[in-house]
């Protein structure tokens, strides 16, 4: 390969390093055309980009990083997937892909400057996403706060139901305001009384 272009490569696999938050590094040995273009889809869609890069040329784009990670890493064949999005989502969607098709391998990954194992990895996929995390957070605040609205709903509600039941009863013919004009009208014996 003429230097030219592979100072572009390596041009090209920095841009897309230095734009993620982390890469996985994958053993893609027995995947076919149509495997590689679902996978890459799927990771696509959760956030990442997945790239078969020579590994000197790989190691040349991450430059002091490489130091950290083991070299079983960047060693044989090596798709690397550049996590732009979640990586719960992306760890996610590679895990899925191993347990459909039973293809790729996964390596490890560095991830904000952390090296992942393999099963660090497979632990990081089965991690709820932010946007779950941030449902399962509102549902938590919300309950008490629609336990207390169900209360305070409660506090008004009661009142005006005791004053339909009232209203309801005076309608049918009985109840408190017979009650009342009865009250309002002197016995024979209170008036017995009075002209006394």
């Amino acid at each position: 390969m003429p230097t030219a272009q592979k100072e572009k490569l390596v041009a090209q696999a920095k841009e897309w390093y230095e734009n993620s938050v982390g890469v996985i590094f994958t053993d893609y040995r027995g995947l076919s055309v149509p495997q590689m273009q679902t996978l890459r889809q799927s990771l696509r869609e959760a956030g990442a980009e997945f790239h078969v890069i020579k590994n000197t040329l790989l190691r040349l784009a991450m430059g002091d990083d490489v130091s950290a990670l083991p070299e079983e890493f960047h060693n044989g064949p090596t798709a690397t997937a550049f996590i732009h999005g979640e990586q719960p989502a992306v760890a996610k969607a590679i895990v899925d892909f191993i347990k459909k098709e039973k293809q790729l391998e996964i390596k490890g990954a560095l991830i904000e400057g952390r090296v992942f194992t393999k099963d660090e990895v497979e632990a990081l996929a089965k991690l709820p996403s932010r946007h779950e995390l941030l449902s399962m957070i509102a549902g938590l605040v919300a309950a008490p706060m629609s336990n207390l609205v169900g209360v305070l709903n409660e506090m008004i509600a009661a009142p005006v139901r005791v004053i339909g039941a009232i209203e309801e009863k005076v309608a049918a013919g009985g109840g408190p305001v017979e009650a009342s004009e009865a009250s309002a009208e002197p016995s024979q014996e209170e008036e017995g009384n009075n002209n006394v």
